[in-house]
């Protein structure tokens, strides 16, 4: 079963949001702490993930063609208008988090990232789960720090990581016809460095320091396959 992996990762950030309400009710002295302890460790994995790269050229022009593209698209308008209809539908009065907040941060930090690209791979190809597997369990204790802060509006993630886990797993066959393993392989460190300094913007904006719009950003995960190809082509 190919999508298995997937589904465990969806169940055990469930897990995670269902355990974090029980830890809601914390002061909100503890709750700003909480926070900015969130977004120092989302910081580092950022960098850890961005030090990936073995060229920095593709890092950058990946990242101007997505913001471009990714403005033309209005892609975090959209995302945060999603965000807050399923606000609208499910906002708890007592919670000062949104549920909008809640879905587009952890919809973020849940999705990029190689664990979430390699995993699926594996899931496709090898039907072996075992990446997504410890990416769920990842993904459960963050998902349970972030309820704590945020609200349950983390549940609502879910959705995004099984469309794009499980499309991944689906057409993984046809992706490795598609791509020779070495440019693969390349790709998956671009791309990995890409999205770690994607996480960094999202741990910057989780500190207040930033007000980054993330969103916009995300075509650069699919553009930095462009952009390595006709890099590759010219040295």
């Amino acid at each position: 079963m190919v999508l298995f992996g997937t589904i465990v990762n969806a169940v055990l950030i469930l897990i995670g949001t269902i355990f974090g309400l029980f830890f809601s009710k914390i002061p909100e002295q503890m709750k700003n702490t909480i926070m900015s302890g969130i977004g120092l460790t989302v910081i580092l994995i950022g960098l850890q993930m961005a030090f990936q790269t073995e060229h920095i050229i593709v890092v950058l022009l990946s990242l101007l063609t997505g913001a471009i593209l990714g403005e033309l698209f209005k892609l975090d308008a959209k995302l945060n208008h999603l965000g807050l209809w399923i606000e609208r539908k499910f906002k708890k009065t007592n919670s000062e988090s949104t549920v909008a907040e809640a879905f587009v941060t952890a919809s973020l930090i849940f999705v990029i990232g190689a664990m979430a690209v390699l995993g699926a791979l594996d899931s496709g190809l090898r039907n072996d789960h075992e990446v997504l597997i410890t990416k769920g369990v990842i993904d459960g204790f963050t998902a349970l720090v972030l309820t704590t802060t945020l609200g349950f509006g983390v549940v609502f993630s879910i959705v995004p990581v099984v469309l794009y886990q499980g499309t991944i797993a689906l057409f993984a066959t046809q992706i490795e016809r598609w791509l020779p393993s070495d440019f693969l392989q390349l790709f998956i460190y671009e791309m990995t460095a890409v999205g770690g300094l994607l996480i960094c913007a999202i741990g910057l904006n989780l500190l207040k320091i930033t007000n980054i719009k993330v969103a916009n950003l995300l075509p650069s995960i699919i553009t930095v396959g462009f952009v390595l190809a006709v890099y590759i082509q010219f040295n």
